[in-house]
């Protein structure tokens, strides 16, 4: 019996989604459970598996197309061993795969397979199959491509007379491909904030050796009572944070239009760095998250965000945020705005530097910070003040637990 595979429910804020990768094709058997199908959205990649054993049958959308909430991608056979044939198939699906074989110099690729195929102007007809009824795989693509490095096509047929300069191998290599959906949107807001905010940083260094002390002297005691929750520095950046939030409500705020919003909560989104880009998970409600449910919930949102598994209700919202470019080395940095929230903490690499200290020079763990605001709402003092509170709580991390 056949069933119609379909995208997702996509939430309101989520208009469509693109079809990144088909990680199986029409006749291949399928287990339960099993992913078929990635869908991009502009904030996640959304998996879809297969509902049952079986096969596919057909596919609707192709890699690169734009699907809607809840359209149908594909139809799927429960129960089926996978050995689906050309004469099982619609008759539309087997002129097709009839005029793709006549295309490709008699060889049937899969869509994954061509893609890469005309992106590195392959000939099919020279690249040996190996899936089934000797269908090219994307992995066969692949393999031909970094066994024979083969050159452009188009090269070999052009004219002697206009042939271009031979360069030299392994050399001055160029690769096109379109940008992800998410690395869109990505793009679109940081624009949107840079051309609609008047934003500013302001920039302060904190004494990193209080809360290496206090890290050095109870991180294992506190790794073994939490489950193995290791103690590091984003939960008292977090509670910090929190704390200075109270204090300063217009870096907690958020504009809407003409309107001035105050959160009389804070949500502190951190940002995490994936290989498909920058996603922003939420702590939610940080005022009533002790420091080891912050550093449980981030290590959580760090594995899931690189396997893709973050929800889109996960990554919305937030009053503030948090990124840590000091865990790549970075010294100094000008964070961006995440709209629509009116601030952003920018955390640095720990270094150690000669300081004056009750007249004497002495060598410090010390970090810069950086704070970047919205102009238009938090005035110059404000920002300084509430970053000079991050800085006195984090020198002084008994003052976090008691709220002073």
């Amino acid at each position: 019996m056949s069933t119609d595979i379909k995208a997702p429910t996509f939430p309101e804020s989520v208009q469509d989604g693109t079809i990144a990768t088909w990680h199986k094709q029409p006749g291949e058997a399928v287990s339960r459970d099993e992913l078929i199908v990635d869908i991009e959205t502009d904030k996640v990649v959304l998996e879809v598996v297969a509902p049952a054993d079986g096969a596919l049958i057909e596919v609707f959308k192709g890699e690169g197309e734009t699907v809607l909430s809840n359209e149908i991608i594909a139809k799927f056979e429960a129960g089926a061993s996978g050995s689906v044939t050309a004469e099982a198939a619609p008759a539309e699906q087997k002129g097709a795969a009839t005029a793709e074989s006549n295309d490709s110099g008699d060889k049937l690729l899969s869509p994954a397979a061509r893609k890469i195929a005309d992106e590195n102007n392959i000939d099919p007809a020279s690249v040996a199959g190996t899936g089934r009824d000797g269908r090219v795989t994307k992995e066969d693509v692949l393999n031909h491509v970094k066994s024979a490095g083969s050159k452009p096509a188009a090269a070999a047929t052009a004219p002697a007379a206009v042939a271009a300069p031979a360069a030299p191998e392994g050399d001055r290599v160029e690769k096109r491909v379109p940008m992800t959906r998410l690395r869109k949107r990505i793009a679109e807001r940081l624009l949107e904030a840079t051309s609609t905010t008047a934003m500013l940083t302001t920039f302060n260094e904190v004494d990193m050796g209080p809360v290496m002390e206090l890290r050095k002297q109870y991180k294992d005691k506190f790794e073994k009572i939490h489950n193995g929750t290791r103690l590091g520095f984003m939960g008292f950046f977090v509670k910090a944070a929190t704390e200075a939030l109270k204090r300063y409500p217009a870096v907690n705020a958020s504009l809407d239009n003409n309107d001035v919003v105050y959160h009389g909560y804070q949500d502190i989104g951190v940002a995490v760095s994936t290989e498909k880009g920058l996603v922003v998970p939420v702590l939610r409600s940080t005022e009533n998250m002790s420091i080891a449910e912050v550093e449980s919930t981030i290590r959580d949102f760090g594995m899931r965000a690189r396997d893709g598994k973050l929800g889109i209700d996960e990554m919305t919202g937030g009053t503030f945020t948090i990124t840590n470019g000091g865990v790549f080395g970075s010294l100094l940095s000008t964070p961006i705005l995440n709209l629509p929230q009116t601030a952003i903490l920018g955390m640095h690499k720990i270094q150690e530097r000669p300081m004056a200290v009750n007249g004497e020079v002495k060598i410090r763990p010390m970090m810069y910070l950086a704070l970047s605001y919205d102009h238009r709402l938090i005035d110059g003092k404000e920002a300084v003040q509430f970053l000079v509170a991050i800085k006195e709580l984090l020198e002084d991390p008994a003052r976090i637990l008691l709220e002073i």
